[in-house]
Parts: C-alpha cells; structure tokens; sequence
C-alpha cells in the first residue's frame, strides 16, 4: 500500500512501548526492492546460544525462506532473522533459492554465524526474483546499524516489513520466573490474504528468558493456535506465512526448565499469548478495507474443531460480510454460513446473536426479536455474532472484519 493510504479505522492510537530485549540487536534499512522513502529491509541479531520455534504455512506452494526455515529448524538454535517487504521470493525457482542461500550466507558472515542458524522471511508479490546482490549490499547496510533495540527500533522494525499494511504492529509484555523479570516483544505484519494457518503474514517475537527449543515450540504451536490460527480477512492463505519465536537466553531461571508443562511457565506463557492475540488482532484491524471488527463466537457444536469450522463459515462469508459493511440485519445469512459449514446443527435448535439481540430460536424468528437494535449495534466498529448449534458442548471464536469495495479497489488497483 502506498504511503498516502489512509490509516485503517481500527487501528490502535499509538505504536506500543516494547520492552527492551535482552541479547536482542535491531535494524531497518531502505534497500529499495520495490518501495522507496521506507525502509523494507529488518534485521535481528541474536545473542550465541538463543534457542527457535516456528510455525510455518500449510500452502502447498511455500516461498523459498520458508523452505530454508522448515529445513534449519529442528537444529533449534538462531543468531538472526533477516526480513525484506515488497517480494515474497514465492514461485521463483533455483534463482530464490540461491537468494535465500545468498541472504543467509551474507547474514553469517556479518555476524560470524553459521547460515544454518540465519532465519530468513519474505513478504510480498510472488513470481518475482529476488535479486541476490541486492539482498548481500541490504545486509550488509543492515548489520552496520545494529543496536539494542530501544522502542523507536522495534517500530522500525516493524515499518520494515510492511506490504498493504497502514500501521506498524507490535505487542509485548513481561512476566516473571523464577522471581526474574523476563521480557517478550513482538512485531507482525498483515492486512489481505489472511486466514488461518496461518494468513499472508509474518510475526517474530523476542524474549530473554532462558529456554530449550522444544519448550519454545511448544509454547509458540499453542499461542499460535489461540491467535493467529483463529483470524481471517478474506479467507486466502500465503505461500509465505511464518511465526518464529526466539529466545536468547539472558534471563536464567533458577533451575533450567525442561517442560512446556512446568508450572513456573505460567506467567510467560500468558503474556506470550496475550501479545501473539494482540498482533493477531492487529492484523484482523488492518484489513484491506476493513471499518469493522468482527467477533464470531460458536456454540452448542460437537466439537471445539466443529464449532472453530462453523465459525469460520460465518467469518468468511462474503455475503455475512457485506452484509456486516452495510450495517443490514439480515440474519438470514448467519443461517445460511451455519448450514453450508459441513459441521452437525439442529436447524430447529439454532439460536442465532447479533450483539445482544437474539434474532432466531426454535426455527423461525425470536418472538421479540427488534432488528433496530441489531442493527444499531452493526453500526458500530466493534461487531460480536453469536451462534449456538444445539447438538453439543464444543465452543470456539474466530476474529475477522467486513468486506466493503475498498478490498477491491485496494487488491485490483496495485500489486503490494
């Protein structure tokens, strides 16, 4: 999206404050690769011995970083991520993998690492080559102006990998273990092509607690289910999604930990989730055209997966969602999504929400039902549907936003 383009109507007032991380070096760069006056280029240094996780797109046609990324990761060990806006390096054969190879080569060498512990990621329009000698001479602009990240670099950072996006993101928070203050800071991107597993969007969060990788991942696969797996915009997935998480290790914990289970994890694991959840909502607000934001809740389904199914149907519904952009309390089609889901619903048990007015129970409209009142809450930014499918206990919620014409003016008008 181009500089002049208006701000999303849902987005926050003001990029957050994030901590510092601890062994955490920062930098953004304007390399040029397609945008100009901004920087699309970020690079993070880590401190030796940081430990990964990710989770990655399930797209049958992943781009060459995330390649590169599935193939390093079980050695569970990283010294950097190295992130470029404007091409995605999807779909462009031997020569992306050369870049890729190239990228992390170049990343080593500035910072006497290993390539297989330089993580690499690539976001915006596939089929294009990535050219190598540009990425080598962005590195190295990049790893001249490493620093510790103070809260201007972290939105920098977050500047730097932007595509349709109108506002940087990031999140974070701290907790405590073992009585030490640990710290997590997070940035994403992401407006179109968003749907789970995980959208077109990138996120890379940051703590200094000290933790093998299985740990890691295995607190990254649930945060990464309880957020960024349950938001949609539009209902299409990237070659390029990636979620990696990386911890360097500089706080210690009294004992080391060993299991994800550990209770003394309590505290961090609930402020990873809240900042992964906060990006992910983020995201859902930056989407392309996007004046609502949508809250789908199903209930009464066979299953926690059903209910996740059902909901998804509602939230990416085109006719649900214009019919959100317009504010019109059809109700009818929160019917319609419920049945076309593929999941078990009694029709004559459906109890249909739209806010706090019941629309529909016992097959026909709810004696009551005031469409005034639903659609004097349609009206507003903050939209909540509710469903209730009468053949179970199985509860879910997904996030997502309307569809108004911008979408199509933004996605027909311009390549990111």
């Amino acid at each position: 999206m181009s500089e002049s383009s208006p701000v999303s109507p849902l987005a926050p007032a003001a990029f957050p404050e994030l901590p510092p991380v601890a062994g955490v070096l920062l930098a953004a760069h304007a390399a040029e690769l397609r945008y100009r006056g901004r920087p699309d280029v970020m690079l993070a240094a880590l401190a030796p011995g940081s430990r990964v996780a990710g989770t990655f797109t399930r797209s049958r046609c992943a781009s060459a970083p995330v390649d590169w990324c599935r193939e390093h990761l079980a050695r569970g060990t990283a010294r950097a991520v190295l992130c470029n806006a404007g091409n995605a390096n999807a779909f462009t054969g031997a020569a992306g993998e050369a870049a890729v190879i190239e990228s992390a080569r170049a990343v080593a060498a500035a910072l006497d690492a290993d390539p297989a512990d330089v993580y690499l990621a690539s976001t915006g329009v596939i089929g294009e080559p990535l050219g190598a000698d540009a990425m080598r001479a962005a590195v190295g602009k990049a790893a001249d102006a490493l620093a510790p990240p103070a809260p201007e670099r972290w939105r920098a950072a977050a500047d730097a990998i932007r595509t349709t996006d109108t506002f940087p993101k990031g999140a974070g928070g701290e907790a405590r273990l073992d009585g030490e203050t640990v710290r997590v800071a997070g940035i994403a991107k992401g407006s179109g092509m968003i749907a789970p597993d995980m959208a077109t969007m990138l996120a890379f969060a940051f703590t200094d607690a000290d933790l093998p990788a299985p740990v890691l991942q295995a607190l990254l696969a649930g945060a990464v289910d309880r957020s960024f797996n349950r938001i949609t915009v539009d209902s299409d997935t990237s070659t390029s999604d990636c979620v990696l998480l990386f911890a360097t290790g500089a706080v210690k914990p009294a004992r080391p930990v060993t299991e994800a289970s550990d209770p003394r994890l309590a505290e961090l694991r609930a402020t990873l989730d809240a900042t992964m959840l906060d990006l992910a909502h983020q995201i859902v607000r930056d989407g392309e055209g996007a004046s609502k934001f949508v809250e789908v809740t199903v209930e009464g389904a066979e299953s926690g997966e059903a209910a996740r199914r059902i909901a998804l149907s509602i939230g990416n519904s085109p006719l649900v969602k214009t019919m959100l952009a317009a504010a019109d309390a059809n109700w009818g089609r929160l019917v319609m999504a419920v049945g076309k889901a593929g999941e078990a619903a009694d029709r004559d048990r459906l109890r249909l929400w739209i806010g706090d007015e019941q629309c529909a129970e016992g097959g026909r409209v709810r004696e009551g039902y005031s469409e005034e009142r639903a659609t004097e809450h349609l009206k507003g930014a903050e939209v909540r549907l509710r469903a209730d499918v009468g053949v179970g206990s199985g509860r879910d919620t997904i996030w997502t936003c309307d569809l108004t014409h911008a979408y199509i003016d933004i996605n027909a008008g311009y390549r990111s």
